[in-house]
């Protein structure tokens, strides 16, 4: 329980990588990004064996700096992790902790013309240069994703797009079943809106100008607005919100842009992809406050409606809220691992 950080039996090197698929940005981010690899204890002893991977992505506003936060009480993914590996509790693995952060706060980790090519990114460039600088195992059989909240969604939508590349990935309160997840937020932005005459970008230049999160409604209005930018951009790259403003009511076109990326309604279009997963982890809490135990539910009975093998499902309802669930990652990152290994 002590605050202060503990020395890993592994190691973690801190790279950059300069993006050729992020140059010029809509939003004119940074192209050039950090990339966190974690090395389990024994990589540099063995230099001849090689490792699954699994790349972690992080939830809205998250950045690589939070990886290592230590709560009160509570220790951070890497130092929980790096024990499992060094007591033998799991086989061992490469870690990838990926920035896709955005002045939005995040990308969903998906090609978009309000944010740029996270999707791309991703999967062209990071995974490659992983495999060429580090002792990879060099398959999907071998390669997973995990993440939280946005981070969730990324790991299942990216294993959906991509089974040539994933073979496995955990979402722990992981985006899903939109009308659950969004709808009763639409309704109370639509009142947070009527202090800046039902116009987003008003707060969003208010926003800028003072000190962030000092309102209420600060966090809400800006994931809406973030992933309006991800999921339903004007073709000028103008975010476009899904429901009108001033009264809460739905947009169907632009809400249809979002229900096409909901995990929920995209397994049927991608059940091939899905039952060739190895090993598929959704977790999350009864409490959550953007209702994403109901999301869990529904992903969860998509997969056996599309004939996902049970064998290849940990699901878990647990007692808890969307936030401070980092405890959540540790098992099931060990649980992938043992799935990933090789035989």
């Amino acid at each position: 329980m002590s605050p202060w950080p503990t020395a890993l039996a592994g190691r973690i090197d801190e790279h950059h990588i300069d993006s050729a698929l992020l140059r010029d940005n809509p939003l004119k981010d940074p192209s050039r990004r950090p990339l966190w690899v974690y090395t389990p204890p024994g990589y540099d002893a063995e230099p001849e064996r090689r490792y699954p991977v699994t790349y972690l992505l992080l939830g809205y506003t998250g950045t690589l700096a939070n990886w290592r936060n230590h709560i009160a009480y509570r220790r951070p993914v890497p130092e929980l992790v790096d024990e499992i590996f060094a007591r033998g509790e799991a086989p061992p693995m490469i870690l990838v902790f990926v920035d896709a952060w955005t002045t939005y706060g995040g990308s969903q980790f998906v090609d978009s013309a309000g944010t740029g090519r996270y999707h791309s990114y991703l999967c062209e460039e990071i995974v490659p240069w992983v495999d060429a600088h580090y002792r990879s195992l060099a398959g999907r059989d071998h390669r997973a994703l995990a993440g939280k909240s946005s981070g969730g969604f990324g790991a299942a939508v990216t294993a959906m797009f991509r089974p040539d590349l994933f073979g496995a990935f955990a979402t722990h309160s992981g985006d899903s079943l939109s009308e659950a997840q969004y709808i009763p937020h639409f309704l109370m932005a639509a009142r947070h809106l009527r202090a800046y005459d039902g116009d987003i970008l008003r707060w969003w230049d208010d926003f800028r100008s003072r000190v962030a999160f000092t309102q209420e409604e600060d966090l809400r209005l800006l994931e809406l607005l973030g992933v309006s930018a991800c999921f339903s951009p004007a073709p000028d790259g103008t975010p476009q919100l899904p429901f009108d403003p001033r009264t809460g009511a739905l947009r169907p076109d632009i809400w249809q842009r979002w229900l096409d990326r909901d995990p929920v309604r995209m397994v049927p279009r991608y059940a091939d992809a899905l039952r060739a997963q190895r090993a598929i982890w959704i977790d999350a809490g009864t409490r959550d406050e953007w209702f994403l135990d109901l999301g869990a539910q529904a992903f969860r009975d998509a997969l056996a409606e599309a004939g996902v093998d049970d064998s290849v499902i940990h699901f878990e309802l647990f007692d808890g809220g969307h936030h401070a669930v980092e405890y959540r990652m540790p098992p099931a990152l060990a649980w992938l691992a043992q799935r990933i290994a090789p035989a």
